[in-house]
Formats: structure tokens, sequence, C-alpha cells
């Protein structure tokens, strides 16, 4: 036995040194080949040697045959046999040989079919590296311990490094960081198994790459090797590349900022904007506070970027600039909050990242929805703030995934974002599907920083909470119950009642309850728009065939989808580009501008037209209920004027 292991020993020693002075060779199959055409391929097997990484040409040391062969499928141009095998088409040798394929554009992504031709050698030599065995020094003395006999417990011995070990390693497509840049991120709630299906859909190279994780890898080694501007178009993924095989010595130089697009409702805006990391200052884990309503009874999980105003240092007082500050939420329509539940638990919906200003976010929630926001910092380090905000501006430009209320919800959504950006081992490990539960666990991990809640003043001060406008909408509340005889006990119960049942109460109001009114009226009005904006959306989606026989509702449901269609380019923001991948680079967003521009002037033109007809789609109770709600507004503001007029002070607007 013992001379036995001696010498599994040494020819292990032997298989290691000849292995250390290995490489990868590509030997041409010339069978049936005439001289010229044995000479163009071996010059394409040649600059393939060339382009790939020493790394790369070292760790695979094997001989990979390769050859011409004319049963491929037509639409393919090549394809690995078997682990020492590549074939190519040979529909493709005749352009090869006489130099055309130089010149002959393909439509495809790397443009010339003599480029297609390297790309696809690339692509399959990536295959056979994926699958491979890599028998380094290291990795022999690993084995060499993991298979020494114990001979006390007369067993193999299994330290640490051992378990798992199967003498078979793949090397890109079963990475956990691969697979969270790609797209196939954790499930939650299942323990570490990996979503099925890619929605990193928009903006793809190569559609094929979204098939499984081992044609992504191979794809993106592609482009990795040929495309001077992947480091641009996916730093991350150009990262996580360079970090195997080496930086590339041709690469574009990047623009230090990422081009969005701002989905606020202010159709007067250019919604093209430009983010610079080095602006941001701190990201916080934003969550608005659950209420009633089933879509909402677990709160809303959302991101908040603290971006400093333009020549401000980064630092606490960025805080202060809330007009600089975006939000990154996942939703489904541009300002909708209000969502079906079947719709929702079903994915009829899609969930894509919105970027919002935070004024917007704060009016929404606080004033319209009731809802109380929390602003929770994240403790992150420079470079993690920097990939964060990366990898959000690539999900906004290529992600479109569905929307369900209890597997892949906001705080779904939210987690993997957090895990794509941030490589951290602990965000890895964390699995839940509320927003409190993942506000929980970066709590327990010291991520987040709740701490800047203990004091609510303190938190109001310095822009950590946002109150939701209740308490203030109860305070004057409270003055009508003091100066008139309502019976109603909270504010809820008062704006429940319809608004021609409020408004005998008007004349018996003095100032001060006159003012508490208005303001009560204001916001019950906000809260019909935004029912009547729900309804609008449920009514015509659901029913556009039955508008056509009403002229009325015709002529505004037109309008209403043209606004549906136009803005959908808020949410979707890749469809403004025609070609290209990735990130947007700096010609595509010239293009960007215009279209953007264009889009934003119809839609305003749109809006406008819109507020004329729009009252012909709702329900005539939706109807009389805003028109009186107007009235009422009318008729207190007339009040007030006279009351303070009387009471001798300046006349009121």
């Amino acid at each position: 036995m013992r001379l036995r292991a001696g010498r599994w020993l040494a020819a292990l020693a032997l298989i290691v040194a000849a292995s250390s002075h290995a490489a990868l060779r590509l030997e041409l199959n010339d069978e049936g080949l005439s001289s010229a055409q044995r000479q163009a391929s071996q010059q394409l097997l040649d600059e393939a040697l060339r382009t790939l990484p020493d790394s790369f040409v070292e760790r695979l040391d094997r001989r990979v045959e390769v050859q011409w062969r004319d049963d491929l499928p037509s639409n393919g141009m090549g394809r690995a046999l078997r682990p020492g095998a590549i074939a190519l088409n040979t529909r493709y040798l005749a352009a090869l040989t006489d130099g055309s394929a130089a010149t002959q554009q393909t439509g495809r992504a790397h443009g010339t079919l003599r480029r297609e031709l390297l790309a696809t050698l690339l692509h399959e030599l990536t295959h056979l590296y994926d699958r491979a065995r890599l028998w380094d020094a290291d990795e022999a003395r690993v084995i060499r311990r993991c298979t020494m006999r114990d001979k006390s417990l007369g067993r193999v011995g299994a330290p640490d490094e051992c378990r798992g070990q199967t003498g078979r390693r793949f090397t890109l497509s079963d990475d956990p960081r691969l697979l969270d840049l790609a797209g196939w991120p954790q499930y939650a709630g299942r323990h570490g198994e990996r979503e099925q299906h890619n929605r990193f859909i928009l903006r793809s190279p190569d559609s094929y790459e979204l098939s499984n994780p081992r044609e992504y890898a191979a794809v993106n080694m592609e482009y990795f090797l040929l495309d001077p501007s992947y480091a641009c178009r996916r730093p991350s993924l150009y990262r996580y590349y360079a970090s195997r095989f080496g930086e590339r010595t041709q690469r574009e130089q990047c623009a230090s900022s990422y081009a969005y697009l701002n989905a606020g409702r202010d159709f007067g805006r250019q919604p093209l904007g430009y983010l610079d990391p080095e602006r941001v200052y701190e990201v916080d884990y934003l969550i608005a506070e659950a209420n009633n309503d089933i879509a909402s009874r677990w709160g809303h999980t959302m991101l908040r970027l603290v971006v400093c105003a333009p020549g401000r240092p980064r630092g606490p007082d960025c805080r202060l600039d809330l007009d600089q500050h975006l939000v990154l939420s996942f939703r489904a329509f541009v300002g909708d909050l209000q969502l079906s539940s079947w719709d929702g638990l079903t994915g009829v919906y899609p969930s894509r990242l919105f970027v919002l200003p935070l004024s917007q976010v704060i009016e929404e929630y606080t004033k319209v929805e009731l809802r109380s926001l929390a602003s929770i910092p994240l403790k992150l380090s420079r470079e993690e703030v920097n990939s964060l905000v990366e990898r959000s501006a690539q999900t906004h430009w290529s992600y479109d995934g569905n929307y369900y209320f209890l597997s892949n919800n906001c705080a779904v959504e939210t987690l993997k974002l957090l895990r794509g950006g941030i490589p951290r081992q602990s965000l890895q490990n964390m699995d839940s599907i509320t927003p409190y539960g993942v506000l929980g666990l970066l709590e327990n991990q010291r991520i987040a920083d709740a701490s800047v809640l203990e004091n609510p003043k303190e938190a109001l001060r310095l822009g950590y909470r946002f109150d939701s406008f209740r308490d203030r909408y109860q305070a004057m509340f409270d003055v009508l119950k003091k100066r008139l005889d309502i019976r109603q006990e909270k504010v809820e119960d008062w704006l429940a009642l319809p608004a021609v049942e409020r408004r005998p109460w008007f004349d018996k109001a003095d100032l001060r309850a006159s003012a508490a009114l208005l303001l009560l009226e204001q916001a019950s009005l906000r809260r019909q728009l935004l029912l009547a904006q729900d309804e609008l959306k449920q009514l015509y989606l659901s029913n556009r065939d039955d508008l056509g026989n009403n002229s009325r509702l015709a002529t505004a449901g037109k309008t209403l989808q043209q606004i549906l269609d136009d803005s959908g380019f808020l949410s979707r923001p890749a469809e403004l580009l025609d070609g290209g991948y990735g990130l947007p680079q700096a010609k595509e967003t010239v293009t960007l501008e215009q279209q953007t521009q264009q889009r934003q002037k119809h839609l305003r033109q749109l809006s406008d037209n819109l507020d004329r007809e729009v009252r012909a789609l709702l329900t005539p109770e939706r109807r009389d209920e805003l028109a009186a709600l107007e009235a009422n507004t009318r008729q207190i503001s007339a009040h007030l004027r006279e009351l303070h007029k009387a009471a001798g002070g300046f006349e009121l607007p």
C-alpha cells in the first residue's frame, strides 16, 4: 500500500510539473483544404491565440482541434464538438479565404464576418475553459492533502478546504458573483436557489447570452476581448473578467457619469439626467410605512441617493440638498401607488427601476397616501457606493421584470439590487420578502444605521424622517371639533363624507376653522384625483374596446392611451435607442437628448388636452365628487377672504 501511494504521488507530481509548462494549442484539421484555405484558417487561429489572455492560454493546457464542417446549422458559425474539438461552418470558409470576410458586414454585433468568426472561436474556447479541470500547483497540494489516508481513523481525511472537492471545477458560469451580475439572482425564500430566467433583457448585445449562465459567460468573454467599449457599457462585468484575466490594453476612456431618465411627473422638465457617483454622498434604505391598503400593508421599499449639489464637497451638508436627491423605486407605472391586488399576485404588472425626484416621493406618500417615510443610512464604503450606483444605472436601462406581491415585490427587488451592487457575503445570506424584514436583516448585519430615528425631532430636522400629513390633518380637524358641533372623531371619518355633506358647515366656520377646512378640502381633492387616476387606468386598460361606442369617451381614451404609450419610455428608456448595449455612451446620449425633448414636449401637449377631456372617462359618481370638491374649495376660499377682510386684514388673493 505504501508503494502504491508513493507511485501515485510521483505520477501526480509529474502531471503537475508538465502542466505548469503546458498551454493551449490550436491545431487545424486541414484535411481537404487547399493551400489558401489552410493559410487563411491558420491566420484566424493565430489571431485567436493572440487575443486570448496569457492566463487563459496557460490554464487551458490542452490540444484543441479546429475543423471546418458542412453539417452545422445554416445560421450557426461554429460549436464545440467535444472537450478537444471545435467546428466552424464551411459556408464561411470561402469569404475567409479570399479576404472578403474582413469587410463583409453581417448585421450582427461584432460587425464583419471575420470578426464574427474570431468571436465564435473565442466563444467556444471559453466554453472549454468553463468546463475545464485546472490542475495547478496549489490545487495539486489540496488534492494531495484531501486524499491522504489517516491511518488512525482508517478513512480519507476531509479538512475544510476539501469539502465539496470533486476534481472538477467550473471557473465562470457557476460563480455566484457572476450570476448576480449577469441576472440570475437568488430566489427570495428558497435558501440560495437561483432564478431560472434572466430578466436583464433590454440593451443586450446578443439575446443568446440570456439562454443560460454558460452562454452568458461565453458571450461576454467575446466582448471583453474584442470590444474596447465593453468596460464602459458593462463596467461591473468588465471588472469581473479583468480580475480573472487582467486588464485589456485596448479599452475606451469611460465617462464619469451615467445617463438616466427622471420619471417625475413634471412634463415641462427635461427628463434626461446624468448621475456622477462621486456626487453621491450616501445611500439610504427608504421605507414608506404601511397602511391598510392590501398593496401597502407591508410598506414600500426604495433606495435614496443623497446627491450633493454641484460644487459642494461630499459630506453631511449634502443632506440639505433635497432638490438634488433621487429615489430608486421598483414600481409598475409612473406615479402609480394603487395596484390591483389580483394583478399584483399574478405578475401582470411589470417591475422596473424608476428614478424619481425625492420631492415627488415625499408628496406622494406623506400628503396623498398619508404614510410616513423613514430614511435609514447604509454603512457603505466609497467603493460600494460607486458600485451600487453603477448597478442601479445598469438595472435602470436593462431590467424588465414582473411584479409579484408575495415573491418579487419591492423588498425583494431592492435586496437583489443591493446584492448585485455590493459584493458582501452578508448580503448574499439575507433572505426576506418584506420591507421591514429586509430592514431588520440590514440592521442585524450593521449595514443599516437606524439610530438616526431614535430622536424623532432630530430625525425630522435632519431629513431622516418625513412625517405623514395625517397628524397635521388631524390637528386641523381638532380645530373644527373645538369650534363646530361635528360628530366625527377622526379626520378619516370626516374626509370619508361626500363633499356635499361637508358643505353646510362652511358658513358656520370662523377664521381659523375656515383655514382648517380649506386645508382639509385640498387634501381630499388630492386624494380624489389619485383615485380618479387609478380609475382611468383600470377603466381604459380593461375596457378599451367599449370606449368606441361613445365619441367623447373615445376622444379622451385616445388621448389617455397616447399618454400611456408616450410616457412608457420613462419606465423603459431602452426603447429610445436603436442598437448598442449596456449603459448608453456619449454618441447615444445625443440621440437620447433629442428623443426625450420631443417626447416630453408632446406629453405636455397631451396632458393639457387630457385635462379638458379626462372627465368624460370617469364614472358619474367620481365626476360629481370632483366637481363638488372644487366647488367646496372655491366656497371656503371666498368665505375665508371675507372673514379676513372683516377682521381688518389685508385682502387675500
